[in-house]
């Protein structure tokens, strides 16, 4: 730290003074020693405020504080507000948000006779909505989870279906998560103003996080409802449909936000744009002094070349202000100051005062539900109270099942993201879906009947098989009552229909994952599909026939799913594989990770892959250079280079050396464990390549500005790519072959543990 750290105090919506400083010990969302902090005081009194921001000042003063083993002398010698302030954050990190769950109410498995299921599908499939079916959520009175056609589901969501109280348990976004969310927008709304937006939509770049899975809009209200004139309405074709499957809140009992509150969330939200606008402005102006304006005259290549180097420099301009920091603390203060409407439940703080959890019990379910929308819901006129967009994770537990479901049936239903719409198979599965394969019995994918197996579900079903859980798959197709078609007049038809776009699907799989995989997933395959319709209506309010269908299909996949508890065993077969394979399984896995990487940062071409915008790239060097994530959109380098490895494994696998080999029926559970076993195993490699022992380099990537910065940060990853997952080749570097040692150690331990051998042909000492 060069620079001169001082505290000072200041007012804010916080109750009592406030202490805003820099810490010498935290980086900021830029990779940089000095994090802006803002912590409360606990005092009203001018005169005490000072005495403590005199402390800090003393404290940031001498460097031999700075560190957390002289916390118990800085006891001794300063106030308590001062070491939380300065401390608290230094302590190991925050517990990760599943163990708080865990801690609070423990996901039951097999061992409890449970069996865990868990919803996958793209965005607006529905797979929500059939959530609600096998919980017995009202659509209209319950509305919980809830549904729309856009992300809606942005945390997990898990159901524990038991007899008994209702009992929940809600896990948040770190604070630090939240900033480097809000520092986003806030960059991208000044960006809109720079360019000389309107109002409106420098308001819609605010409050709508480009990724679509942070809305501000839900915590501190719309602007004339997210840009929507009330005209708008006269494009509803459908007298009875007005866009939203929530209810009249007043019809239930509930509030809508009180005009008056709506009032000043307005004001306030205005006079945030309004800094915003002036923060940009200024920005601009001292961007323009040392970089000029562009000349429209110039070459395309010349004017990005300018806009990418404007964009950099905007974003390092913005980041030096005092003003921008203060304009995003005082968001986090607002975002804060919203549970303090929080009517029932226990919140628990982090030592930084940022809640951790909220958690709540009731024998009363319509009580249960109203409280828990508040985490939940995206109800607009509810717009301005909503803590959705920071909620990490929901789980509930209680009689949370509908009619038709066995008595006592026990079942634990896991709802997450949607899929994302992509253009090829080239986008692999995030981890955070894959990563949950091995600790559920039922995968159950859930897609549109209308447009099936397109590119998503196809990279689902491929995941599951090259991790060795193919057995857990189960497909729900809904929207099935709206295909239409002359030559598809019946059930009958219209299910050949969807199962013929299945065994395509399948199909198309041989090459990436092998052919007796793909023969074991098509002879279970037609008894693990359903296909649904109206799944957004209640059983009852439909007509006799549909009801009677609709509830048949409903039971024979509640029914898959309670099996799938059920202990299984597992065949007893030698299988030999001949380590030589392995090494061209590792070539052509690590070869296509980078090529496919070096498409995308614009070094080299792939089929269908085009070059990703400087700001996704730089976007996703932040995540991992600030340790927050490894994933921003859908460029998920840690799933792609994992399921390049898989996929050629696979391949290997697929081939044994068995001499005689075994049937293809004998054989299939030894290499489906097999699978497994790598899968397990390569996880825990591939993050330690990509993410533990290039902590530095992505840190030194992201540090890149100026002139010229967008293609260094590109060619720092690329090599960032190409250590971690070095290529075998004729030349073999010493980098290349401790990786394929790895990995062909990772295989053989795997193949040797269910009883086979790894080992070359005719070598009897091998």
């Amino acid at each position: 730290m060069t620079r001169t750290l001082t505290a000072s105090k200041t007012r804010t919506n916080r109750p009592g003074w406030s202490i805003t400083f820099r810490h010498p010990l935290r980086q900021d969302s830029q990779g940089k020693r000095g994090l802006k902090v803002r912590r409360g005081l606990g005092t009203s009194d001018a005169a005490e405020a000072d005495e403590l921001v005199g402390q800090m000042n003393e404290l940031l003063r001498d460097p031999a504080w700075w560190s957390l083993s002289r916390r118990g002398e800085a006891e001794k010698k300063f106030a308590t507000p001062i070491i939380k302030a300065f401390f608290d954050d230094l302590q190991a990190g925050a517990t990760p948000h599943h163990q708080l769950r865990e801690q609070y109410m423990e996901l039951p498995g097999k061992d409890a006779g449970y069996s865990r299921v868990l919803f996958v599908g793209t965005t607006g499939a529905g797979k929500t909505t059939l959530l609600r079916q096998l919980i017995g959520s009202d659509p209209d009175i319950d509305r919980f989870p809830s549904t729309a056609p856009a992300k809606t589901t942005i945390a997990d969501i898990e159901v524990i279906a038991a007899s008994g109280s209702f009992d929940a348990i809600v896990t948040f976004f770190t604070e630090f998560q939240v900033q480097t969310y809000v520092e986003e927008c806030i960059l991208d709304a000044a960006l809109a103003s720079h360019a000389q937006q309107p109002l409106a939509r420098v308001a819609e770049r605010f409050l709508n996080h480009r990724d679509q899975k942070f809305r501000l809009s839900y915590i501190l209200g719309p602007w004339a409802r997210d840009g929507v004139d009330d005209d708008d309405d006269e494009l509803s074709f459908d007298e009875d449909d007005d866009g939203d499957d929530e209810p009249d809140l007043a019809l239930l009992g509930e509030d809508a936000v009180p005009a008056d509150e709506r009032r000043a969330n307005g004001e306030a939200l205005e006079k945030l744009l309004g800094r915003i606008v002036a923060l940009a402005r200024k920005t601009s102006e001292q961007i323009d002094e040392s970089l000029g304006v562009v000349d429209v005259q110039v070459s395309k290549e010349d004017q990005d070349a300018y806009l990418e180097l404007f964009g950099e420099e905007f974003e390092r301009e913005l980041h030096a202000h005092d003003a921008f920091h203060n304009l995003v603390h005082d968001v986090i203060d607002l975002i804060r100051a919203r549970f303090d409407r929080i009517e029932q439940g226990q919140i628990t703080l982090a030592p930084s005062g940022w809640p951790q959890s909220w958690a709540y019990a009731t024998a009363d379910r319509t009580d249960f539900i109203r409280h828990i929308r508040w985490f939940s819901s995206n109800y607009w006129p509810q717009f301005g109270r909503l803590l959705t967009p920071i909620v990490n994770g929901i789980r509930v537990r209680g009689p949370l099942y509908p009619d038709i479901m066995p008595e006592g049936a026990k079942l634990v239903l896991i709802d997450g993201q949607g899929l994302g719409h992509t253009p090829d198979d080239a986008t692999s599965v995030t981890t955070h879906i894959t990563d949950r394969f091995a600790d559920v019995d039922i995968v159950l994918l859930v897609d549109n009947a209308q447009q099936p197996m397109q590119a998503a579900p196809l990279s689902v079903m491929k995941a599951l098989a090259i991790s060795g859980y193919e057995d857990k798959l189960a497909i729900a197709f809904t929207h099935f009552d709206q295909i239409k078609g002359q030559n598809l007049r019946n059930l009958t038809e219209r299910r050949a229909h969807v199962m013929a776009s299945v065994m395509s699907a399948l199909s198309s799989l041989q090459e990436a994952v092998g052919g007796r995989i793909v023969r074991t997933l098509e002879r279970g395959v037609d008894d693990r599909c359903f296909m649904l319709g109206g799944t957004q209506r209640k059983l009852s309010s439909m007509n006799p026939k549909s009801a009677t269908y609709m509830t048949g299909q409903l039971k024979g996949l509640i029914e898959l799913c309670i099996k799938a508890a059920e202990p299984k065993t597992d065949a007893d077969v030698a299988i030999t594989y001949d380590p030589i394979g392995i090494s061209f399984a590792v070539q052509s896995g690590a070869a296509r990770f980078n090529r496919t990487w070096q498409a995308r940062l614009g070094l080299g071409s792939e089929a269908n892959l085009r070059k990703e915008h400087w700001t996704r790239i730089k976007a996703l060097n932040k995540r991992f250079a600030t340790e927050e994530g490894v994933e921003y959109d859908t460029l998920r380098p840690l799933a792609d280079l994992q399921t390049s490895l898989l996929e050629a494994i696979s391949r290997y696998l697929d081939a044994p050396a068995s001499e005689p080999a075994p049937e293809v029926d004998e054989e299939q559970p030894a290499t489906t464990r097999i699978r497994q076993l790598v899968a397990a195993s390569l996880r825990k490699v591939v993050r330690q390549r990509l993410v533990g022992q290039s902590l530095e380099p992505w840190r030194e990537a992201f540090a890149e500005k100026g002139a010229g910065s967008t293609s260094r940060r590109a060619r720092r990853i690329a090599a960032i790519y190409a250590a971690a997952a070095p290529v075998p080749d004729v030349v073999m570097s010493q980098e290349a072959k401790a990786f394929m040692d790895e990995l062909a150690s990772i295989v053989g331990s795997a193949i040797t543990a269910v009883g086979g051998s790894f080992k070359r042909l005719g070598d009897p000492t091998a």
